[in-house]
């Protein structure tokens, strides 16, 4: 017991110490966003502070020490290097340093200018702190310029530093001083091309944050997009069945209550029934729409989706009508799964529908629902006038949702004229279960 508290008190105490890092980290990703947005507005601000920056800590000791009379540069190189005249120093100091201003928006030159007034420096064998310019112009290239400007820019800060080396040889060893000049400007190079290669790799994290975003949204409109459309599916399924009985129901008992009043009120109550029935259908569709904000509370009680048993009294619902529904079904109808059962019955129930609205009523139908292994066969055809139905290119929205039905299963739907007269409407769907299992 004791070896275990022992144990986990200094993973707790770096874990406190971790975690009080949070408000730091936070702190400094704000100052850095900030300075971000600060230089994307002025970006002459950060340029001429670099360069204030590299005057006050490389430039300004040259220019004391001279004034001081004590030469320029460090006391055990001051017999090696040459004495610049009042002028020469701060003129060469200024090509060094000013062409920094370019450094983000003409890396290439901006080197290009520094390298010049360095080999000139050198040449006159004199040494200034300035030239740690040229390692910052040479890191600006690489992480601004182009990469393939690098190369020869690599090339010339080597000849660069060979022309230096070769200058110090009398007090320092040309390999020390190349190991050393090559090493900072390897080390500039570097960094920069890191710097780079992890602002592109941000630059296509937010590119690709930004692209999910926008394949989320179009993905959630499509999907509002198909539910939309089931919808009104299942909407014009209904409300559009319903009505056509109902219509029909009202044209006869017109008729039926001058001649024979006791079917005109038996034509009554069946519109009654056929209107409760559609409501109640409507109010299923629009109930599982809204979402449950209190489990607790009473919601409507929604009744299942119809099925193939429910085919049975549409057909007689269709009969009030006036339509002569021959009916039957060949296999194991009762073992297909619920959404099977929902597309055959929304099927049978567009094609009746479109019989009663164009071959009229006093029309004889044959129906039949054959299961096959794995094919489901709907057949409808009725006896009456095929001119009454649409043609191939006046399909509306009911033959375009019997479709889409059966397109969900793998399906197809066909309809037109009848060999001997009439109408048919055909359907086949698949049962074939989905990933391929048999």
């Amino acid at each position: 017991m004791t070896t275990a508290t022992a144990g986990t008190a200094p993973a707790t105490g770096r874990a406190e110490d971790i975690g009080g890092m949070g408000p730091l980290v936070a702190l400094l990703s704000r100052s850095g966003q900030r300075l971000r947005q600060a230089d994307r507005a002025r970006p002459w601000v950060l340029d001429t502070a670099v360069v204030a920056l590299v005057f006050l800590m490389f430039c300004l000791p040259d220019l004391l020490h001279a004034g001081a009379g004590h030469g320029d540069g460090p006391r055990r190189f001051r017999l090696v290097f040459a004495q610049l005249p009042p002028a020469g120093m701060p003129a060469l100091q200024a090509g060094l340093v000013l062409p920094l201003l370019w450094r983000r928006r003409r890396p290439a030159v901006a080197f290009g200018a520094v390298a010049a007034v360095f080999v000139l420096q050198w040449s006159l064998g004199a040494a200034l702190r300035a030239d740690v310019a040229l390692f910052i112009a040479l890191y600006s290239l690489a992480l601004h310029g182009r990469l393939r400007q690098l190369p020869w820019a690599c090339g010339i800060m080597a000849a660069g530093m060979v022309l230096a080396a070769v200058r110090v040889a009398s007090a320092v060893s040309v390999w020390d001083a190349l190991f050393f000049l090559l090493s900072t400007a390897t080390a500039a190079v570097a960094l920069g091309l890191v710097v780079r290669i992890r602002r592109a790799q941000l630059a296509g994290l937010r590119e690709r944050a930004a692209r999910l975003e926008i394949e989320r949204d179009q993905r959630s409109r499509l999907a509002a997009a198909t539910e939309r459309a089931r919808v009104a599916r299942e909407m014009h399924d209904i409300v559009g069945h319903n009505l056509s009985v109902i219509i029909t129901l009202a044209d006869a008992g017109v008729y039926a209550t001058a001649t024979a009043p006791e079917r005109g009120k038996e034509a009554l109550r069946l519109i009654g029934d056929t209107g409760r029935q559609a409501l109640g259908e409507l109010r299923r569709v629009l109930g599982v729409l809204r979402e449950a904000t209190d489990s607790h509370s009473g919601g409507p009680e929604l009744s299942p989706q119809p099925g193939i048993a429910d085919i049975d009294a549409l057909c007689a619902g269709v009969r009030t009508a006036g339509l002569e529904v021959v009916y039957r079904t060949a296999g194991n109808v009762e073992a297909l799964d619920s959404g099977v059962q929902l597309t055959v019955y929304r099927i049978v129930q567009e094609a009746l529908t479109n019989t009663l609205k164009h071959a009229g009523a006093d029309t004889r139908v044959n129906l039949a629902v054959v299961v096959e292994d794995t094919r489901l066969t709907i057949r409808v055809r009725d006896m009456g006038r095929a001119v009454g139905h649409p043609g191939p290119n006046e399909e509306g929205q009911g033959l375009v949702g019997m479709r889409e039905r059966a397109a969900l299963y793998g399906g197809t739907v066909s309809a037109g004229p009848a060999k001997g007269g009439g109408w048919t409407v055909e359907a086949a769907l698949d049962l074939t279960p989905r990933g391929g299992a048999r």
